[in-house]
């Protein structure tokens, strides 16, 4: 039977209140179906967790699927069909680690997400916003100084799409809604892997974004922004950006700002330690990973920053290429700053907030998907259990085990 579990004698977790109740979890047809004690399940897989612990299946609020390596102007010269293969067993492999929905910061499409959907490869539930809008000179524009010429051909993988004055960001966020996305990327500040901007520059002016908000709002989405410094950060959320990628150089204005307007803050301390460990011998050019320092060092200073302040923070990782492997590293350096619950809560409950999608995942509530993590030592006492995929004991999708 499709999608049906029994778990018997588990220690389940609520995220939100922090607190393990001990007990069976039954799923049926991919969703939680009750939780109590000494459950019956007819036909439905059973297995006896004999007080393992079960956690809702982790989410990843910032991956790159289509970013096979870490050389991000080369994707648009691959091949389509190469980027979709490499794309299916990077999520196949952050199933394994227990990642059961994750949200693509640019270059997956409604393709991909149709494709995980029907079951024509193992993976995540795909939450995508095809490309990233960006300026012409930003952090979406992977042209070096020599080359004029650009080419958005929608068949061609890349992350990005350049856009131009109100006129043109309205129309490009349009056609991303038009093909499904589930929210709207801007690029609001300079970055690491684009050739020719700054990382302390600001990118669109106030019309143009406030423009690209209006249109993910009038169509129930929202706008997630790549901004580093406070300056870029703090004008993003006051024009309405509900989500702010990385945020390694903020304020406390910023602080402010965050709990004002209701945002999310996505660190990816990740990131930018296998950039620096190993970047260039999975394809980041040089002048970019000489532009690793400037945003490294600041990060954990800035979760620290935002965690006091009471942010909400959400889980994300950022990987490139061969660094996919270190996804759930994330979890050893955030704890570093903060609790092991509040680690867990970014990668469950608060990521689904984030996503709109609250009661439906990151939760183990009856009408949830059936997503679960299985693990034998308790995070809430060592979150580096989570940093430990190897040693887990089941994932669950769906209400099917997938792992192992």
């Amino acid at each position: 039977m499709n999608g049906s579990l029994l778990l018997r004698n588990a220690r389940l977790l609520d995220p939100v209140k922090g607190e393990y109740t001990e007990g069976d979890l039954r799923c049926a047809d991919g969703r939680i179906v009750e939780i109590g004690d000494g459950l019956t399940a007819d036909g439905a897989r059973t297995e006896d967790l004999r007080g393992a612990f079960v956690l809702p299946g982790l989410i990843d609020a910032h991956v790159h699927v289509t970013a096979s390596t870490a050389n991000l102007g080369s994707l648009p010269a691959s091949s389509p069909s190469y980027v979709a293969a490499h794309s299916a067993r990077t999520m196949s492999r952050m199933l394994d680690r227990g990642f059961t929905t994750v949200r693509d910061a640019s270059g997956a499409d409604y393709g991909l997400a149709d494709a995980q959907a029907e079951g024509l490869f193992r993976g995540p539930r795909l939450l995508f916003c095809g490309r990233a809008l960006s300026q012409t000179g930003g952090h979406g524009d992977s042209r070096t100084r020599g080359a004029n010429a650009s080419d958005d051909h929608p068949c061609c993988a890349g992350l990005g799409r350049v856009a131009d004055g109100v006129d043109a960001v309205r129309a490009a966020a349009r056609d991303e809604l038009r093909k499904g996305a589930h929210h709207i990327k801007v690029m609001a500040s300079g970055g690491v892997a684009s050739p020719t901007d700054r990382i302390d520059s600001t990118q669109y002016s106030a019309e143009e974004l406030r423009a690209i908000v209006e249109e993910a709002e009038a169509a129930n989405r929202y706008v997630a922004a790549h901004a580093y410094t406070a300056r870029a950060v703090n004008r993003a959320l006051e024009l309405g950006v509900r989500s702010i990628e990385h945020g390694n150089l903020i304020d406390d204005l910023s602080v402010e700002l965050f709990l004002r307007h209701d945002a999310y803050l996505v660190p990816t301390l990740v990131t930018y330690w296998a950039l620096k460990e190993e970047g260039r011998e999975h394809g980041l050019p040089e002048s970019s990973w000489r532009k690793v320092d400037e945003v490294l060092g600041a990060g954990m200073a800035a979760l620290e920053r935002a965690a006091r302040g009471g942010v909400k923070l959400v889980y994300g990782s950022d990987l490139l290429g061969g660094m996919h492997r270190h996804q759930n590293h994330e979890f050893r350096l955030r704890g570093e700053v903060q609790s092991a619950l509040e680690v867990v809560r970014s990668a469950t409950s608060t990521a689904a907030d984030l996503l709109n999608l609250t009661g439906e995942i990151g939760t183990l509530a009856p009408g949830a998907h059936a997503d679960l993590l299985v693990v034998d030592r308790d995070p809430l006492e060592d979150i580096g259990v989570l940093a430990e995929p190897e040693k887990f004991r089941h994932v669950v999708l769906g209400g099917t085990v997938v792992s192992p």
